[in-house]
């Protein structure tokens, strides 16, 4: 008999690094591009939301891992 933690499939740790890997290059290149091409204070907010948009990234990714741990762990409580 499998245990109730084999039906749900893992959190592919190392796709998910990838991805966020990405994403942040991505979002770093682009922001330092963008805000050092606009310069002046409208660069310095460029800079900012650059910087705000790589939180929520890593924030999104987390979750995304936690939730899956949560659910693995409520799955064995039936």
């Amino acid at each position: 008999m499998g245990d109730v933690s084999d039906a749900i499939p893992g959190p592919r740790l190392g796709s998910r690094i990838l991805v966020t890997w990405i994403e942040l290059t991505l979002v770093g290149i682009t922001g330092g591009l963008l805000g050092d091409t606009v310069g002046g204070p409208p660069g310095f907010i460029v800079y900012l939301l650059t910087t705000l948009l790589t939180v929520a990234i890593l924030f999104y990714n987390v979750n995304a891992l936690v939730a899956w741990w949560v659910r693995a762990a409520g799955a064995g409580d039936d």
